[in-house]
């Protein structure tokens, strides 16, 4: 549970607004937003209508699916922090609510460990090919050549996208299984990458030369569709490719293409382009991946253990009580976009 101690106790029970969930219970986050005499109101919106009644006299919302768009911001008539259970802020308009005078904050750090593990045990299952050899034996089939062909990973090529924490973590583990590990990250340097042993590659280069791809890039306009036609095109034949990173950098239209054209081994995905958590109504016959027994499919769980929610949880409603008691919040978003909007407006107004 949190260390947080607040300083100060707000009188105007200020409504703090938490958007979706699916812990089971807000009690964690009840607990330390009460300490600072915040009133918590839980919802379950799949929608951002959904938000609209809520968002004229909230002073925080946190999030975990549900997005935040501009037409909730601009009915926020008291919001003083938007925070998100976890890294990324693709379904804020951090733009709108730095106009709107509002903080984001996320929630970094806390699933690196889980990710990468996730990520290696996908890689590992599909490159054994575990579940061929779990089906057959399941019917009756005890033959070591129900997974054929499998190759050892020793010598191969693997490439990471995007190469964070996460991206880093992954590479650690790999290595231990004798692949060479190269990476694409636009935003890095060599010679950070060369600190882990890893080669920074062009996007081209990592398609070209990988047999595994490992994707853990965030959700941004650029990496939409990283990978779709022309890139799995591009591919070693056989190549296997696992996505813990956002569902929709992969193309799923392309990826059920290249699979069911041979071209592509295997994939693992942790959610798939459509991303259900987010829908108000899913079903696995919308996405014809699901139909294919080489797709690896786990539901947005690559960040989970008990104590990575816990810790996206606390830390949370932990940054929303430190805003409203006026203290700073150890993760901003949008900081340095909001001292340069302050700066704007108060030039305008001299």
């Amino acid at each position: 549970m949190s260390d947080f101690k607040p300083i100060s106790v707000r009188e105007d029970r200020p409504k703090v607004v938490i958007t979706d969930y699916d812990y089971g219970n807000v009690d964690i986050e009840r607990e330390i937003l009460e300490t600072v005499g915040a009133q918590v109101v839980p919802l379950q919106s799949k929608k951002e209508e959904d938000l609209f009644d809520a968002a004229a006299d909230c002073a925080a919302m946190i999030n975990q699916y549900a997005r935040i768009g501009k037409n909730t911001i601009i009915r926020m008539q008291k919001c003083e922090v938007i925070a998100r259970y976890g890294v990324g802020v693709d379904i804020v308009d951090v733009d709108a609510a730095t106009q709107k005078g509002i903080l984001v904050t996320n929630v970094r750090d806390y699933c690196t460990e889980e990710v990468a593990d996730h990520a290696i045990s996908m890689w590992l299952t599909l490159a054994r090919k575990l579940p061929d050899y779990d089906r057959a034996t399941h019917n009756g089939i005890w033959q070591w050549q129900s997974g054929k062909p499998i190759y050892r990973l020793r010598d191969r090529t693997m490439g990471v996208v995007s190469f964070g924490k996460i991206g880093q973590a992954i590479a650690e583990r790999a290595k231990s299984f004798g692949v060479r590990v190269i990476a694409y990250d636009p935003f890095l340097s060599p010679e950070n990458a060369a600190q882990y042993g890893v080669e920074l590659v062009s996007k081209s280069e990592l398609l070209t030369c990988s047999d595994y791809i490992l994707m853990q890039a965030p959700m941004t306009p650029d990496t939409k569709h990283f990978l779709s036609y022309s890139e799995f095109a591009a591919m070693k034949p056989g190549a296997i490719v696992v996505n813990t990173g956002r569902g929709p950098t992969i193309d799923n239209a392309a990826l059920y293409h290249a699979l069911t054209e041979g071209h592509i081994a295997a994939a693992g995905l942790d959610d798939p382009e459509e991303e259900p958590a987010k829908r108000a109504n899913w079903t696995p016959v919308d996405n014809p991946i699901f139909t294919l027994p080489n797709v690896l499919v786990t539901p947005h769980a690559a960040y989970y253990s008990e104590e990575s929610i816990e810790a996206a949880r606390v830390t949370a409603a932990t940054q929303v009580a430190k805003v409203l008691t006026k203290q700073s919040p150890d993760y901003p978003v949008n900081a340095d976009a909001l001292s340069a909007e302050k700066n704007i407006k108060e030039k305008k107004n001299a």
